[in-house]
């Protein structure tokens, strides 16, 4: 055997505690050391990241002090203490953040002359498995609640078939309360076969799912309740497995085909109906009970044919119109065609709606009058517009009683070209705004009139860019007409370049030019909206209402000639008038 080498030895020692320094600081999982006292003499990186703390707020403190329960803490140190190790041991710890981390703690001690000197923990974050737990529970539970709130008939079997479980809607449709664990197969009283013949339950679909390991599908049976009564109905018997492919049971949906059966004896009620179309379309007997419920009515009142056929139709009437039902049944009654009747019904969601009602007589094989069809129209978007149009009558009304000609005309001209109310409302708004901005004008100079450049920057402060305008001509202060007018062909132009032209970007100008004139005494007023260099000019439409007040309106308002011309590099407006018709207040010779 040859010398120890004492130099290599120590080399060796050092590697040693280097490494597991290294394996100590680098775990992936956290390590602390806790001396017999209960002190924490040491912990690594990954068991500070998981509480929070920072070293100083953890190494050096009682470790019972991190412990949500302290007696979890002091039956760990006591196992220790007699040498036991800990495996796995649960446990919820303090994070710095107030926090509660679930950890399993496994643990081994050092002894030295019989006392505990220092324990060595592994600390294993379980918080994402107990969350997750957690949510399972949560889970199972809204599960039944959502199965006992159902609609349709379920329930479940252990692997023998005997009954573990049912919701409401199966105990309602089978008439009766089954027995858990003791009744078999099914929920019902009794069963046949569709042709009739009786049924014995250990050979209904729930049986064969579970005898053969498969669900059941495409069958029909008929159920009978302990009161007599029958009822068709399709059953959806499905195997339920373990993780390992076990057979544990199976769940069942009844699906009742009372309403389908309903529903092929109604088809002689649907022969008399109107065609199908997007509209409403409902039939119901003479007593004012529901027969068909159609897609339309669905959409159009809220309420689904489950839900509305065999209610009474006055379940559609707001109280202070349940009245018209007696009305039109007399009609009905007599044979009569009611058309176009509007009136207001009430949506499932408690909102009322306009509808036009369209309602004929159904007749019988005989020729007997059993019942009406009826179709409803929704009018709400009719009724909007016109109430819209109402509004903004009131409104022009109360702000510029005195341009109400001038209204009017924009109104009618922007109705001529717009291709909705929701578009129309916000033309004439604007453009209502437009004729309030020049009126504010006017209010603020005691109704003398305004200077062109004053209107032209109002009308040009909602688009954010007055500043790419540059003006230049005389002070001169428009008349009223003059300011109205201008005012409206102003707006045109901003909001034109702000769709289409420099207004709507950040190259090109726009400059607005005006002088007066004087030959042989005829003074003239000259104005020219130039812009240019913006986005390429295309077109310009020919019957927008904008060219229309620009080549027609505003020039025609101030006994002048106007006009737009454009190229693909410039928009161009012109306006000529007698300085009389533009100008407040008469000056010297220009």
């Amino acid at each position: 055997m040859g010398k120890v080498n004492p130099a290599g030895l120590a080399d060796d020692l050092e590697t040693s505690a280097v490494n597991y320094e290294d394996f100590f600081e680098n775990a992936a999982v956290g390590l602390h050391v806790v001396d017999g006292d209960g002190l924490i003499v040491h912990a690594n990186s990954a068991e500070l990241s998981l509480l929070g703390y920072e070293p100083g707020d953890y190494i050096g403190h009682e470790i019972a002090g991190f412990y949500e329960e302290e007696a979890v803490i002091h039956d760990i140190m006591d196992r220790l203490k007699r040498g036991e190790k800990v495996h796995r041991y649960p446990a919820r710890l303090k994070a710095r953040d107030g926090s509660i981390k679930h950890v399993e703690v496994s643990s081994s001690g050092y002894f030295k002359d019989g006392q505990l000197v220092h324990t060595r923990c592994f600390t294993i974050d379980v918080t994402p498995l107990k969350t997750a737990e957690r949510a399972l529970g949560q889970q199972e539970a809204r599960f039944n609640q959502i199965l006992d709130a159902l609609p349709v008939a379920i329930y479940t079997t252990d692997a023998k078939g005997k009954i573990t479980y049912y919701n409401r809607a199966a105990a309602e449709l089978a008439g009766r309360e089954p027995k858990i664990g003791k009744d078999e197969w099914c929920v019902t009283f009794r069963l046949f076969t569709p042709d009739g013949e009786p049924l014995p339950h250990d050979q209904c679909p729930m049986a064969i799912a579970l005898n053969e390991n498969r669900p059941v599908r495409g069958v029909e049976a008929i159920a009978q309740r302990p009161d007599g009564s029958l009822f068709p109905f399709m059953p959806f018997p499905t195997p339920l497995l373990n993780e390992h492919g076990e057979l544990i049971g199976a769940v069942n949906m009844l699906f009742d085909l009372t309403d389908r059966k309903r529903g092929e004896d109604a088809a002689q009620h649907l022969s008399a109906v109107v065609e199908s179309s997007f509209d409403a379309i409902i039939s119901k007997n003479l007593g004012g009970f529901i027969k068909t419920w159609n897609q339309g009515a669905e959409r159009l009142f809220g309420y689904t044919a489950e839900e509305a056929v065999g209610k009474h139709i006055t379940m559609l009437f707001p109280p202070e119109y349940r009245d018209e039902e007696a009305m039109i049944i007399e009609r009905i009654r007599n044979g009569d065609r009611v058309e176009s009747f509007e009136t207001i019904r009430r949506r499932k969601d408690g909102t009322d709606i306009p509808v036009s009602l369209t309602i004929s007589p159904v007749r019988d094989g005989a020729g007997r009058i059993v019942g009406a069809s009826k179709i409803a129209r929704d009018i709400t978007s009719a009724k909007e517009s016109e109430e819209r149009i109402r509004m903004l009558m009131r409104e022009v009304n109360h702000r510029v009683k005195n341009q109400y000609a001038v209204i009017l005309s924009m109104i009618r001209e922007t109705n001529k070209r717009s291709g909705s109310p929701d578009v129309f409302e916000k033309q004439v708004r604007e453009r209502i705004m437009a004729l309030s901005r020049s009126h504010d004008l006017l209010v603020s100079a005691d109704w003398k009139g305004a200077t062109v450049a004053d209107l032209l920057l109002a009308q040009a402060k909602p688009f954010g860019r007055e500043d790419a305008i540059g003006l230049h001509g005389p002070a001169l202060v428009l008349t009223l007409n003059a300011v109205q007018y201008l005012g409206i062909a102003f707006h045109e132009l901003c909001t034109n370049s702000a769709k289409y032209g420099v207004l709507s970007g950040r190259k090109g100008s726009i400059t607005l030019n005006w002088k007066v004139t004087d030959e042989d005494g005829d003074r003239t007023f000259q104005l020219t909206w130039t812009e240019k260099d913006g986005p390429r000019v295309k077109a310009i439409a020919h019957d927008g209402f904008g060219t229309v007040v620009l080549n027609r309106v505003a020039p025609a308002a101030l006994n002048g000639t106007g006009g737009v011309t454009y190229d693909a590099d410039q928009v161009v407006w012109a306006l000529q008038a007698p300085l009389s018709y533009v100008e407040a207040f008469q000056r010297g010779a220009a």
